[in-house]
C-alpha cells in the first residue's frame, strides 16, 4: 500500500472516564488545603462558582467541587451542582453527571427543569439520544417534573439521530399528561415527519397546530416547503405558500428548489415577486441563484447577482465566494477563480476548510496540482486541520496527473496525521494505482478496506475494472464480479459496460453475448453505451450485419442512436466499400436532426476518395466547409493522395486552390 515504515490506521479512542468514589478522603491540591482551612466557615456560593467556572481543567474542577463537600467549609447548592453538571456534560463525562445526580438526590436537592435540560442536551451531544431518553423516564426520581419545554428537547435529541420511531409514543404520553404542545415542539414534530419524508402527516400536524389555537410560525411553514421542495415537488410548495404571509426563509427554500432542478428561470421570477411584494432577498438567496448558475457553468450570469448583492448592501459571505470559486473553475478560468479568492480576503471574508477544499478540488480539476499543493501548506501554516475530503481531492489529483510519489505521501501524511480514510480516499488511491499498473497492490488496498470495516463501493471496483480491462486484463475483471458480491456491492451497468468493452476488443463475441445475457437477466438496463459497444466492436471485426442487428435492438428497446451510434456504422459502410449505404445513412442523420461532425465526413470523403469518387467528396467537402466543419489532417492527406496519385500535380493544386477560395 506504500505506506511509510511504522504507520497504521490510527483511530481515536475515546478518553477515560473521570473516576469518581463516594466518601472518600478528598484529594486537594494546595490551593485548595488554603481556602479550604484559612476559612472554613466563610466559603461562599460566589466564590465556589467563580472557581468552577474559571477552571479550564475538568479534573481539577471536579477534585476541588468534592474537596470542598468534604472539608464540611461548604454545603453544595442546586447552583454548584448545576455548573459542575455542565461542566461535566460539555467534556462528555456522562458517568459523572449521573453520579451528581444521585448525589443531588441523597442530599434532598432537587433538579430544576434548566439543569434536566442541560443533561439532556448533553447526552444529545455525546450522540446518546437513548440514554437521554433513560434519563428522563426518571426525571421524577430527581424532584423534577416533566415540562413541555424538558419534552422537546428529548424530542430534538432523538430527531437528531433519526430514531424517528420513538418520537410518537413519546408525544402520544406528553399528550396523555396534560401537556399541551406548543409551537416549538410542532416544528420538531414536523422538522421529523419531514425527514422521514412524510409529508402527508406533517400537512396533518399543521392542521392539528391550527385546531389547537397554536398557530404555524416560520419556521413550520419553512420546514414543511423545503421538504416539499426536496422531493421535487416545487409546485405544490407554491401553491401552499399562497395560503399564509410570503416570509424570506420561504422564497429561499422555494428557490432552492427550483435552481436544484435547474429551473433558473423561475429562480429570477420568484426573486422578481419577491422584490415585488417589498420583501428584501438576503445573502442566502442570492447565493443560492449564484451556486446555481456557477454549477451550469453560466458562471459570467452569476456576476451580476455579486454586484445587485453590494449595490444592496446584502454582503456576500463565505459560501458566496466559495460557489463562484468553483464556479470559474468549473469553465477553466482558473485565474479567474484565484482572483476572486483574493477578492474574498480582501473582503475581510477569511477562508474555512470548506473554501480550502474548494480551492484545492479547481486547482486538481485544472492540472495545477503544484498550486494545490502550496494551498493545502498555506491551509495548515492558518491554523486549519485537512481533512479527509482534502486528502481525498489531492490524491485525486495526483492520480489524474499520473504522480504515484505525490499521491503516496499524500496518503502516508493522512495516515501520520490520525485522519483514517474514508471510501472515497481508497478509492481515489485504487485508482492511482490502477494508472500505473500495480494492479496486485490495488488489490490489497481493497481488502484492507474491508479489514478497516470501510466496505468498497461499486464506484471502487468500477475504477478496478475499467483499468483491468483497459489492459487486457478481463480475466481478472471478470472474476472481480464474485468479490463485489461478497461485499455486499451488486455490479451496476457501467460495470458490466467496461468488461464489455474489454472483452470486445479481443474480439471475444461468445462471452460478451453472456454478459448482455447477464446484464437482462439481473434486470438491467443496457443503456446506450452498452449497445455502442457492442456495435463498435461488430464494426472493428468487420461484421457489419451483426452491428445492424444490435442497431435494431436498440430502437426496439426505445434508444435512438447517438452521433457516435451514427459515426461508427458510416465509417464500417466506407470501409466495406458500401459508400452509397454511408451516403444514405448521413442524409438520414441530418433529416432526423443530428448534425453530421467532422468524425462522420472523415470517413465519407476518405471513402469516397478510396473509391475514386471525387466529385461526391469534393460535394461534402463543400457542405463540411458551408456548415462551418473544418477538414482535419486526415481529410487534407486522402485528398492530397487521392489527387496526386490520379490527376497529376498540376491539376491537384487548382483543385485545392478551387476549394481552398470556395
Amino acid at each position: 500500500m506504500y505506506l511509510k515504515e511504522g504507520c497504521s490506521l490510527l483511530l481515536k479512542v475515546r478518553k477515560p472516564s473521570i473516576p469518581f468514589v463516594l466518601n472518600t478522603a478528598p484529594i486537594l491540591n494546595p490551593t485548595c488545603n488554603n481556602e479550604a482551612n484559612l476559612n472554613p466557615h466563610l466559603v461562599k456560593e460566589c466564590d465556589v462558582l467563580r472557581r468552577l467556572r474559571h477552571e479550564s481543567d475538568i479534573t481539577l474542577a471536579l477534585e476541588y467541587f468534592k474537596s470542598i463537600a468534604n472539608s464540611k467549609s461548604f454545603k453544595h447548592t442546586p447552583l454548584t451542582y448545576q455548573v459542575m453538571i455542565e461542566k461535566l456534560g460539555r467534556g462528555a463525562e456522562m458517568d459523572g453527571v449521573q453520579y451528581l445526580l444521585q448525589q443531588m438526590k441523597l442530599d434532598g436537592i432537587s433538579c430544576s427543569e434548566d439543569l434536566f435540560i442541560s443533561v439532556i442536551n448533553s447526552y444529545r451531544q455525546s450522540g446518546a439520544a437513548e440514554q437521554a431518553l433513560k434519563t428522563f423516564y426518571r426525571v421524577q426520581d430527581f424532584g423534577c417534573s416533566p415540562t413541555v419545554k424538558i419534552y422537546n428537547h428529548i424530542f430534538d435529541a432523538l430527531l437528531n439521530e433519526d430514531r424517528f420511531h420513538m418520537i410518537n409514543p413519546i408525544y402520544s404520553n406528553m399528550k396523555k399528561d396534560g401537556l399541551e404542545p406548543n409551537v416549538y415542539t410542532y416544528n420538531i414534530l414536523l422538522k421529523a415527519l419531514c425527514k422521514n419524508n412524510r409529508v402527508d402527516g406533517a400537512h396533518k400536524l399543521l392542521v392539528e397546530m391550527s385546531n389547537k389555537g397554536c398557530s404555524p410560525d416560520a419556521v413550520s411553514y419553512t420546514t414543511i416547503i423545503s421538504c416539499m421542495c426536496n422531493l421535487g415537488k416545487v409546485k405544490e410548495a407554491r401553491d401552499i405558500t399562497n395560503r399564509f404571509p410570503p416570509i424570506v426563509p420561504v422564497y429561499n427554500a422555494l428557490i432552492n428548489g427550483v435552481c436544484r432542478e435547474s429551473n433558473i428561470e423561475e429562480a429570477f421570477e420568484l426573486l422578481n415577486e419577491m422584490m415585488n411584494k417589498g420583501i428584501g432577498p438576503n445573502v442566502i438567496t442570492y447565493t443560492t441563484i449564484i451556486n446555481a448558475l456557477s454549477d451550469a457553468g453560466n458562471i459570467h450570469s452569476s456576476l451580476p447577482f455579486l454586484a445587485l448583492m453590494f449595490k444592496k448592501g446584502c454582503g456576500p459571505n463565505i459560501h458566496t465566494f466559495t460557489s463562484l470559486i468553483k464556479g470559474f473553475f468549473l469553465i477553466g478560468k482558473s485565474y479567474e477563480a484565484l482572483d476572486m479568492w483574493e477578492r474574498m480576503m480582501e473582503e475581510g471574508i477569511y477562508p474555512n476548510v470548506v473554501s480550502y477544499n474548494s480551492l484545492i478540488r479547481g486547482l486538481c480539476s485544472v492540472g495545477n496540482v503544484r498550486k494545490a499543493v502550496s494551498v493545502f501548506n498555506q491551509m495548515e501554516r492558518s491554523g486549519f486541520s485537512p481533512n479527509v475530503t482534502t486528502y481525498s481531492t489531492l490524491i485525486d489529483g495526483f492520480a489524474k496527473a499520473g504522480n504515484l510519489v505525490g499521491a503516496t505521501e499524500t496518503w502516508n501524511d493522512m495516515i501520520t496525521h490520525g485522519c483514517h480514510p474514508n471510501v472515497v480516499a481508497y478509492t481515489c488511491m485504487v485508482d492511482v494505482l490502477c494508472r500505473n499498473l500495480m494492479f496486485d497492490q490495488a488489490h490489497c488496498l481493497i481488502q484492507n478496506m474491508v479489514m478497516e470495516n470501510c466496505p468498497p463501493n461499486t464506484i471502487t471496483f468500477n475504477t478496478f475494472v475499467k483499468s483491468l480491462c483497459g489492459s487486457g486484463r478481463v480475466d481478472w475483471a471478470i472474476k472481480l464480479l464474485d468479490l463485489m458480491e461478497e461485499n455486499g456491492c451488486l455490479p451496476n451497468i457501467t460495470t458490466y459496460n467496461e468488461i464489455l468493452d474489454g472483452l470486445v476488443k479481443e474480439n471475444n463475441f461468445t462471452l460478451a453475448f453472456g454478459v448482455v445475457k447477464e446484464i437482462e437477466e439481473r434486470g438491467l438496463k443496457l443503456n446506450l453505451v452498452t449497445y455502442n459497444t457492442m456495435i463498435h466492436g461488430f464494426c472493428c471485426a468487420g461484421m457489419l450485419e451483426e452491428a445492424l442487428k444490435v442497431v435494431g435492438k436498440m430502437l426496439v428497446g426505445g434508444l435512438k442512436p447517438d452521433a457516435f451510434t451514427f459515426n461508427i456504422i458510416i465509417n464500417a459502410y466506407c470501409k466495406n466499400g458500401k459508400v452509397e449505404f454511408a451516403i444514405k445513412l448521413l442524409d438520414a442523420m441530418s433529416a432526423a436532426g443530428w448534425c453530421p461532425d467532422i468524425v462522420s465526413y472523415t470517413s465519407l470523403i476518405c471513402g469516397l476518395c478510396e473509391f475514386d469518387s471525387l466529385e461526391e467528396a469534393n460535394v461534402y467537402l463543400h457542405r463540411m466547409l458551408k456548415e462551418g466543419t473544418v477538414p482535419n489532417v486526415a481529410i487534407w492527406n486522402v485528398l492530397v493522395r487521392f489527387l496526386f496519385s490520379k490527376v497529376g500535380f498540376s491539376e491537384a493544386l487548382i483543385f485545392l486552390d478551387n476549394i481552398l477560395d470556395g
